[in-house]
């Protein structure tokens, strides 16, 4: 989707500043956020692209004036209520008023080191030959879904060449709305700076992109 989260090649947000020595969470109640969001993903009432959907899809408002784990707090919450797991009154109480929801399944404490090494591999067995090599120009289709997508907004529309073939993959845009995994070729293209952001750009600068073969068409 259009979305503000899309923000790679935007004008006005300032530069980004890395904060040095800079920890993985600052306060408690990140690394608990960080630790809901991985439990409820572990129960499998949604996907890791559903989470990354709820996360894009909150207010503009919201969304720019929110840090990192605050995104996604607000999704998680979203998530829950969508899914009938909490109410909006037990939201404001910070507390259970009811007896649980039942979910598939949970994430004992002792396996959440293997959980997180082990990831959630989308790697799949191909339906049909990829359509692109290493080398190939495509050009990224112009497209401006409402749903999820992986394509960067900057880069729709522009001509890069093939870099690599990354194998058959979990296509998000489907996965992210529960229909299915639908597996696609992924490839990473290489996009020179001056196709993407005009002449003004660095002639010796170029950006890769990881996208799906349903993004992308060939050019002659």
């Amino acid at each position: 989707m259009n979305g503000v989260h899309d923000m790679g090649g935007q004008h006005g947000f300032g530069p980004v500043r890395p904060e040095p020595d800079e920890p993985v969470f600052h306060a408690d109640w990140e690394r608990r956020t960080f630790a809901l969001t991985l439990a409820m993903g572990a129960t499998g009432t949604w996907s890791l692209d559903a989470s990354r959907f709820a996360r894009e899809s909150l207010p503009p408002a919201t969304y720019l004036s929110s840090s990192y784990y605050e995104i996604w707090l607000a999704a998680l919450e979203r998530q829950l209520a969508d899914h009938g797991l909490v109410t909006r009154e037990e939201l404001e109480a910070g507390r259970a008023l009811a007896p649980p929801a039942p979910v598939a399944r949970t994430l004992a404490a002792a396996d959440v080191p293997a959980t997180l090494g082990r990831g959630g591999p989308t790697l799949r067995d191909a339906p049909r030959p990829a359509r692109f090599g290493p080398g190939d120009r495509v050009r990224a289709r112009t497209t401006h879904p409402p749903t999820h997508t992986r394509l960067p907004r900057y880069a729709r529309g522009r001509v890069g060449t093939v870099e690599h073939v990354r194998g058959c993959h979990v296509f998000p845009d489907t996965h992210a709305h529960g229909l299915g995994e639908a597996p696609e070729w992924l490839y990473t293209v290489r996009f020179e700076a001056r196709e993407v952001w005009g002449e003004d750009a660095d002639p010796t600068v170029s950006v890769s992109v990881d996208a799906f073969e349903p993004y992308l068409e060939p050019v002659p």
